[in-house]
């Protein structure tokens, strides 16, 4: 089979998936409702998200809902809210709700890297960050659960050792063009278009730079409540995510395309450089259980957890659907 017709048929769910093994069996049962609620992102690394539209109706999902809410850590108070059923995201900040003993769990990685850090002259390492002004959307959000990690991994306290602020976005990045914040950490498209303008530099890569390259970045989770009562719903999802996620990897111009298309982002070459950056395929290499026990230890470092990475393991995660997929979607 031509590649683009083994994409074309993955994406319309027919014999042959973008894994190389076949869709669900035909006994296997319809899920148990045909809505389903994700984010949606502003963030281009999460492509995968938009690209499983198509798969997420063959897989029997009638009415798929991209919620909208506000800023900052508002995914996370929406999946455990409820208001989402299954969603993609840093893993950091959910691995806090699940220390709170909020109802969700990690279904999969999704992918390794996509936040830089850009930071003014005179700052060349994470420790450097030491007495700076960082930008973030809000405390609790993805930059600053992040940051939080960085700076505790080098030994700094971010409680004590870094003033964060919170302007809105576009203020942040132009706060960090006039040298009065000192560092703003970028999600796709935020580092295309700070290099674009000339605006700060990289100090740290997490797709390139150790030990932050090693785990995975984003993963997949779901509001416990809806994993119990709608498990086959569950694996029909995590498999149309996981399908839409190979699909990025072997076919980026495609799914950039898709993505604008359909309104998920304003820019084709934004969001194509993106997915050519991004290793989407490491989702089977990666053990998403390192990932957990990684940054609940950072999180502990930060003061901003207090559970064992077992204990996080044992309260905040469901495996079984990505064990049952591995075997079925080989290649």
């Amino acid at each position: 089979m031509r590649r683009r017709e083994f994409l074309r048929t993955a994406l319309i769910g027919g014999g042959v998936s973008a894994l190389g093994s076949a869709p669900a069996s035909a006994a296997e049962p319809p899920p148990e409702t045909t809505r389903l609620r994700l984010f949606k992102w502003r963030s281009l690394c999460v492509t995968p998200q938009f690209v499983a539209e198509d798969l997420l109706r063959a897989e029997g999902f009638t009415d798929i809902q991209y919620v909208q809410t506000e800023t900052g850590g508002g995914s996370e108070r929406a999946l455990v809210g409820g208001q989402l059923d299954i969603n993609s995201q840093y893993s950091a900040p959910l691995i806090v709700r699940v220390d709170a003993g909020e109802p969700v769990v990690f279904l999969s990685g999704l992918h390794v890297g996509c936040f830089e850090l850009f930071a003014t002259e005179g700052i060349r390492s994470v420790r450097d960050l030491k007495g700076k002004t960082i930008a973030i959307q809000e405390l609790g959000s993805v930059q600053h659960v992040f940051i939080a990690s960085m700076v505790a991994y080098v030994g700094l306290d971010p409680r004590t050792d870094i003033k964060f602020v919170t302007p809105p976005p576009a203020e942040a990045k132009r706060l960090l063009a006039a040298g009065k914040v000192d560092a703003f950490l970028g999600f796709p498209p935020d580092p295309q278009e700070l290099r674009a303008a000339g605006i700060g530099h990289v100090v740290l890569n997490s797709t390139l730079d150790r030990p932050w390259s090693q785990y995975f970045c984003c993963m997949i989770a779901a509001n416990r409540d809806f994993v119990r009562k709608h498990p086959v719903a569950t694996k029909r999802a995590l498999r149309a995510l996981l399908k839409a996620n190979a699909v990025c990897a072997l076919e980026p111009e495609r799914a950039a395309r898709m993505t604008v298309e359909r309104g998920f982002a304003e820019r084709y070459d934004a969001t194509l450089e993106t997915l050519k950056s991004i290793p989407y395929a490491r989702w089977r290499d990666y053990d998403p259980e390192d990932t957990l026990r990684f940054y609940a230890l950072r999180l502990r470092e930060a003061g901003m957890i207090k559970s064992t990475p077992q204990r996080i393991l044992a309260q905040g995660t469901a495996w079984r659907f990505l064990h049952e997929l591995k075997k079925e979607l080989k290649g």
